[in-house]
């Protein structure tokens, strides 16, 4: 590049060249600048290799919000010659039974029965979908479930000779997407029945019909012998626990309903503990089931199902619960099953019939005490 310079001394100007210079760093370059800034480093490589650090430790765990199961949860294996034959007819007739959808943990001991008591299924008709959805319960849940099933009638009194019960539960899924939500159907699956088995023993654990007096009669007087419909649990809880179309009200008024349709058929329902209600809580629970009339009650830990259901808030001790079992019997019901692994239709044969020849017997006396 040419540069022109004045010097203001001499006055001269003078013409210079001058060349830049590029220089290209070699691998050597690099190395050696890389040594120097390690000896300027206050740590050397070998300082790093051999320098103390704290040791650092897992985590706690954090605690789980999920309550331990207690020793006294504990259920029969499913593993006797009369539930896999129950198991199998459910399968080859194409029912679906709550014991199985619900994931109920009494499954093996009501499907077996035992030596002195009665083997019990729930057969769960209209489907294995609800439309509504509860916050303790397994069952799917769809607003369009499948279109009933014309044969299951039939499939469902087969399956009951077959087995040869002397008590079936029948249940159902809320099937609001329907006119009539499923209440012929329901009526039409005990009359075929009771056609088939005029001696065998009935109920119906119903909807709530959204309170329609019209559909509750359809299944009040099909013939069953007890109208089950539960309440769940107590009022202040309710909203939280069971679908906002169920309302604890509705329950009251569709069993207090039932008693002006059906007067030799019994009332019943359950209440679930464990889920944070108070001792107050359950006594004006039963207080009102008693206004209505209600003859059985049942009691049972809630369970939860998964993870994305209600958590269990407490689990409720067996002495607690023969508590309850003697408090509800104190207040007029005429009979009360009542205990950890209780469920609505827990061993009901074995307890409805236990209980049916108490009363058959009591009246016996009467008859015999009135002829002397």
């Amino acid at each position: 590049t040419n540069m022109r310079l004045l010097n203001n001394s001499m006055g001269l100007s003078i013409n210079r060249k001058f060349s830049t210079v590029y220089v290209r760093k070699t691998a050597g370059n690099r190395l050696g600048d890389l040594r120097k800034q390690l000896e300027q480093d206050n740590d050397s490589l070998r300082d790093f290799a051999i320098e103390e650090r704290p040791i650092r430790h897992k985590a706690a765990p954090r605690s789980s919000k999920i309550l331990p199961k207690p020793k006294w949860l504990k259920a029969a294996p499913a593993t006797s010659e009369n539930y896999k034959t129950l198991h199998k007819t459910v399968r080859d007739l194409g029912l679906a039974t709550v014991c199985e959808e619900a994931r109920c943990p009494n499954i093996g001991e009501c499907w077996g029965g035992s030596e002195n008591g009665t083997a019990t299924a729930t057969i769960m008709i209209m489907g294995d979908t609800c439309t509504r959805g509860c916050s303790f319960c397994a069952v799917k849940t769809s607003r369009n479930p499948s279109p009933l099933d014309p044969n299951e009638p039939n499939n469902v009194a087969k399956a009951i000779k077959k087995w040869g019960l002397d008590y079936v539960v029948l249940t159902s899924v809320d099937r609001d997407d329907l006119e009539d939500q499923g209440s012929l159907h329901f009526r039409k699956v005990v009359n075929r029945l009771k056609e088939l088995m005029p001696e065998l023993l009935v109920e119906a654990l119903t909807p709530d019909f959204q309170g329609n007096h019209a559909l509750i009669n359809n299944v009040a007087t099909s013939g069953l012998d007890v109208y089950a419909h539960n309440i769940e649990t107590v009022e202040r809880l309710t909203p939280r626990v069971r679908d906002r179309r169920a309302g604890y009200q509705q329950t009251l008024d569709v069993l207090s309903y039932v008693k002006t349709l059906n007067k030799t058929c019994l009332t019943k329902t359950s209440i679930m503990l464990g889920l944070g209600e108070t001792d107050e809580d359950i006594l004006q629970t039963l207080s009102d089931l008693r206004e209505v009339d209600v003859d059985v009650v049942t009691f049972g830990q809630y369970l939860q199902p998964t993870r994305r259901h209600l958590k269990v808030k407490e689990y409720v001790t067996p002495e607690k619960f023969d508590e309850w079992q003697s408090e509800a019997m104190g207040m007029g019901f005429k009979y009360v099953a009542s205990g950890p692994l209780v469920r609505s239709s827990y061993k009901a044969g074995e307890f409805f019939l236990k209980n049916l020849l108490r009363d058959q017997h009591a009246r016996d006396d009467e008859v015999i005490i009135a002829s002397a």
